[in-house]
């Protein structure tokens, strides 16, 4: 058994009297994608806004392990150290590109900013690795510096994901990356997202509302209600076959649409 790359322990959140998630805990290995879903305002994406440490918990913990095998609270990193990991070992890919992209700065600029967090400064060796990136999200060269403005949806969700995996990152998350997209330029995000994680043995935590798309994705899967994980287990299993009427009442409402 492989040890945990990400631990998360008892996260509980909550906004004056309303629940944003309660007692979430799981663990996410090397490699491994999960699935966060659920209806509008079951806590999903709360549950990944504490993951990314972008809010503070009530209560619980996430720990991570780091590149030196030691697994570390969070809450513990200085604000430096956060930083750090969220512009190099994590990615983050939003649901709004906007949000994930710097609008004014040109498609290879959004790529090469995330290599110099690493510190490379060779501006050749940037550029050429911007390309690269590119092609291997299927945006042409001659885009390289065109800004996000003068892309379509679906372009800057591809260049929100090179943007993000440049850096060879080991944990990606991601909000309802297609949604808003058409159903075409879903198909080849997927695909995209499903190759990509594969061939760089990526952890992913997906949050999305669209069955389809933690089927097609996860190995495991995670059902939230009402701030509380419901059922969890693996993907195809607690599709074909699940156990909480709030799941199968899910899974029947996809089959009967």
């Amino acid at each position: 058994m492989s040890a945990p790359l990400l631990q998360v322990r008892g996260l509980t959140k909550r906004y004056g009297a309303r629940l944003g998630c309660a007692d979430v805990s799981f663990d996410i290995d090397p490699g491994e994608v999960l699935a966060i879903v659920g209806e509008s305002g079951s806590g999903k994406s709360t549950l990944l806004s504490l993951v990314a440490t972008e809010l503070a918990p009530d209560a619980g913990t996430v720990s991570y392990r780091m590149r030196d095998g030691v697994l570390r609270d969070l809450a513990d990193l200085s604000e430096a150290e956060r930083r750090a990991l969220m512009r190099t070992d994590w990615g983050f890919v939003r649901q709004d590109a906007a949000q994930g992209l710097r609008m004014a700065v040109s498609a290879g600029g959004n790529v090469g900013e995330r290599l110099m967090g690493l510190g490379e400064r060779h501006y050749g060796r940037i550029r050429g690795t911007a390309l690269d990136w590119l092609g291997r999200v299927e945006i042409a060269a001659d885009r390289i510096d065109d800004p996000p403005t003068r892309f379509s949806g679906g372009m800057r969700q591809r260049l929100q994901i090179a943007r993000n995996l440049v850096t060879s990152p080991r944990l990606v998350l991601m909000d309802e990356p297609t949604s808003g997209l058409d159903v075409s330029v879903q198909a080849r995000l997927l695909d995209l997202i499903r190759r990509l994680s594969a061939e760089l043995g990526l952890a992913v935590i997906i949050v999305t509302h669209d069955l389809a798309v933690a089927r097609l994705l996860s190995h495991r899967i995670m059902v939230m209600r009402a701030g509380r994980v419901i059922e969890t287990g693996l993907t195809d299993r607690v599709l074909d076959d699940p156990e909480h009427a709030y799941t199968q009442l899910l899974v029947s409402s996809v089959l009967a649409a």
